[in-house]
């Protein structure tokens, strides 16, 4: 029986090839989409389960007590590692890295080969066991017990050493430290939260010999027991603080592991490169789910626009003895053998996409995991899936009816099947309207943060890393050098620009002994002309200091003197407590500027000239003209000329801002190119319904010719029936996409207002493609021979 099903599906799919045609297209594109969407869900929600020990991983997260602003930091101080594996007995073991020079690119010397490294950590020796890192070379037990010493990646030692074995040469860091390469470990995943290539003995640093309770710049996972519980071990770490920390400015709380990538976006201070966003994953599995549906709501109008012509054949087929069940088994088997061509095709689309979608959302996705085990059964049960629904109105529907109704021509007036697929219509055309809104809602604001005054000009502006300088004479020196050139119009040394972590303390008022976080950055006198910050009140820091001078200069913004409730004016020349020492004196003020995120409100920051700090880890380079490539070039020439032995790395900084918009810029791509397929989709839908009501109505159209009707009338009549359809979408879909797009906008601080424009245009769009796709079957029904529709019964 089954068998003939199928051979009755196939004759049916080749006797009728247009609409065949169009519903393998639509399922194809639907299913397509859907595939490589789910694929993407797929990997993110793959993260760190490679790890045998991930559930009883945590990572520790620091909150801040800011009475104004409560932020939420993937860092805390060097302290706490030691001290909670030591005073909490649930703590077995924990792990602190240090991203070198907080998060800085490496320059590193291999046999006379200057590289740059990204992913240069420190990291205690328990990384090993707590991650379960496999060697390649090395031992395990010893590789990192020793300071100076160090692990390596197994593509890093490939592209160090090629097929030398690397164990026990020398790695120098920035020309001033030697590390001796004690193992190599195999790569970690792509799907890892965990993404050090170099990991060098965490006893190298002196934050270890020294561990504070003040500076939060390390990312801290703890190792707990079995059977150990989050809130119990929550509450011992609160004791701790208060038994170790005089007035506290933070608290702690842990982080599951499994929760690390999908939900820290709104963290901040993490190290991991590869962070991810349940927000989005939610968004993408909807819009899988919703152009899955549009696809099936297109299969049941084209097959049903086909259905005065199964109606006899149904109704014979009854008549004859064919029970229901069988009618509803053939009708399925169409469906699904139409489905599983749909799903081939699909895989093909899937395939062929992935490389481009990698491209537009940056995410390493693989083709071969299209044929993993369980992305093969979540295949099957799509398809499975998608024929009961794609198949559940023809079949259910129409294997119902009696052969007397359905051989009887007034069945096509009398049936309220219509309005099932006129109401499947206006859903079609509601999810496309709220996609087409939401596309260019989110490329107005992406626009507007692209747009907006930052309180700073990053355009035109260079940030070239120096952490390799043997000293500040050689940064001076390579200062000037710059300065010679005609192309230069500023440069200026700090430990950080906006868009790049500095170090975070808290300001006291001194009034009211609050405390406010504040971003510290230690720089030079240029820094409010190179970022052309805009001046308050007094002056910018001194350009020179006396050898042995104690004073700490200090430019606060306008958010940091507010909080200490007094005037830019009044505040130059006062003493303010910052973390800075007892001699830290406001020198300056500046307006107000975006150092992070559009998502999040201005915060303090403060620009100091502490020269007990260490050496700045960037050099600010401003320049004019549009020969870029020159230019750049003339400055990797001073800078290998100045600090020699050392890889020249770079950024701009209008680049470096964008990566705050990654998801965003991702979501419009993504939304943009699934939108269009998705209207196309709706389109097949309206082209099946359109071609179903001419066929039903073509009798009329017969009578209203041989009466004097004109084509125009005709297709005005037929076309006014599907703009109604529309019409009622639009009234649907925009309160509907207000609703959601105000919703998304509540994430930034600084936003757009939603515009009518947006609204009209979508509208317009939608009517634009309903008449172009209803217009084809409307001009074709009135100019058809009204004597041969008259004659058909």
């Amino acid at each position: 029986m089954f068998k003939n099903y199928i051979k009755l599906a196939w004759r049916k799919i080749k006797a009728d090839k247009l609409f065949s045609v169009l519903n393998i297209l639509g399922l194809s594109i639907g299913l397509g989409i859907t595939l490589l969407l789910f694929l993407f869900v797929f990997h993110e929600t793959s993260f760190d389960t490679m790890y045998p020990k991930r559930d009883r991983i945590a990572r520790v997260l620091l909150h801040t007590t800011d009475q104004q602003i409560s932020e939420t930091w993937c860092a805390s101080p060097s302290a706490v590692g030691p001290s909670f594996q030591k005073e909490i007995p649930e703590i077995e073991k924990t792990v602190r890295f240090y991203h070198y020079a907080f998060g800085q690119p490496a320059s590193i010397s291999v046999n006379d080969k200057e590289l740059i490294e990204p992913r240069f950590f420190y990291a205690d020796e328990s990384i090993i066991d707590v991650f379960d890192l496999k060697f390649i070379q090395g031992n395990p037990k010893t590789a990192l017990t020793r300071p100076n010493t160090i692990i390596i990646s197994e593509s890093s030692a490939k592209r160090y050493f090629g097929n030398l074995n690397p164990i026990g040469k020398q790695l120098k860091l920035e020309n001033y430290q030697d590390f001796e390469i004690t193992g190599v470990f195999k790569d970690f995943s792509s799907n890892s939260t965990i993404d050090c290539n170099v990991v060098a003995s965490f006893k190298s640093t002196h934050f270890a010999k020294n561990p504070s309770w003040g500076n939060a710049s390390f990312e801290t996972y703890v190792l707990l027991s079995k059977n150990a519980n989050l809130t119990s071990v929550e509450k011992k770490m609160a004791k701790l603080i208060k038994k170790e920390v005089i007035d506290p400015w933070y608290t702690f709380s842990l982080q599951p592991f499994p929760k690390v990538h999908l939900y820290s976006a709104d963290y901040s201070d993490s190290y991991t490169a590869r962070i991810g966003n349940i927000e989005e994953v939610r968004n993408l599995s909807f819009l899988a789910v919703l152009i899955l549906i549009i696809a099936c709501i297109n299969y049941m109008n084209l097959i049903t626009a086909r259905s005065q012509k199964r109606h006899k054949e149904i109704g014979i087929n009854k008549t004859l003895g064919a029970s229901t069940k069988s009618i509803v088994g053939r009708f399925y088997a169409e469906t699904g053998l139409i489905t599983l061509i749909s799903v081939i095709f699909s895989l093909i689309l899937a395939i062929l996409a992935i490389p481009l979608f990698n491209r537009v959302t940056g995410i390493e996705l693989d083709y071969k995991d299209l044929f993993t085990l369980p992305f093969i059964g979540s295949l099957l049960i799509t398809w499975i899936v998608t024929t009961l629904i794609a198949g559940s109105y023809p079949a259910l529907h129409l294997s119902q009816l009696a052969p007397n109704v359905i051989v009887k021509s007034v069945f096509k007036t009398k049936t309220s099947g219509i309005l099932v697929r006129k109401g499947l219509v206006v859903f079609q055309f509601t999810a496309s309207v709220i996609l087409i809104i939401g596309v260019m809602v989110v490329y107005q604001q992406i626009n507007f943060i692209k747009n907006r005054d930052l309180g700073f000009n990053p355009d035109k502006i260079i940030a070239v890393s120096i952490g390799a300088a043997e000293n500040k004479t050689s940064i001076n020196s390579l200062k000037n050098k710059l300065l010679n050139s005609s192309n230069i119009v500023g440069v200026s040394s700090a430990q950080g620009f906006p868009g790049v972590d500095v170090s975070g303390r808290d300001i006291i008022n001194p009034i009211t002994k609050n405390g406010h976080n504040i971003q510290t950055n230690n720089t030079d006198a240029e820094i409010v002309k190179v970022l052309n910050l805009k001046l308050l009140a007094g002056k910018t820091l001194p350009k020179n200091k006396a050898k042995g001078d104690s004073i700490v200069d200090v430019i606060l913004n306008k958010k940091a003197v507010d909080f200490l409730g007094i005037s830019p004016n009044e505040a130059v020349g006062k003493r303010v407590q910052l973390g800075l020492g007892d001699n830290a004196y406001i020198r300056g003020v500046v307006d107000n500027f975006n150092f992070s995120s559009l998502r999040e409100p201005i915060g303090a920051y403060a620009f100091h000239n502490d020269n007990s700090r260490g050496l700045h880890n960037y050099l600010l380079v401003k320049f004019q003209g549009t020969h870029i490539a020159s230019i750049l070039e003339e400055i990797k020439d001073n800078f290998e000329e100045i600090i020699p032995n050392a890889a020249f790395q770079y950024s701009f900084l209008d680049k470096n801002l964008e990566r705050f918009y990654t998801s965003e810029r991702r979501m419009a791509s993504i939304g943009l190119t699934f939108s269009i397929l998705a209207v196309f989709i709706a389109c097949l839908g309206l082209f099946g319904l359109a071609a179903f009501t001419a066929e039903q109505r073509s009798k009329e159209i017969g009578i209203r010719k041989v009466v004097g009707a004109s084509v125009f009338k005709i297709t005005k009549l037929l076309s006014l029936d599907f703009l109604t359809l529309v019409a009622i979408s639009l009234v649907l879909a925009f309160p509907l996409a207000a609703w959601l797009m105000n919703s998304w906008l509540q994430n930034f601080a600084y936003r757009i207002e939603l515009s009518w424009v947006v609204f009209i245009v979508a509208g317009v769009i939608a009517i634009v493609i309903a008449i172009a796709t209803v217009s084809f079957h409307a001009i074709k029904a009135a100019m058809a021979n009204p004597v041969k529709s008259l004659k058909t019964e």
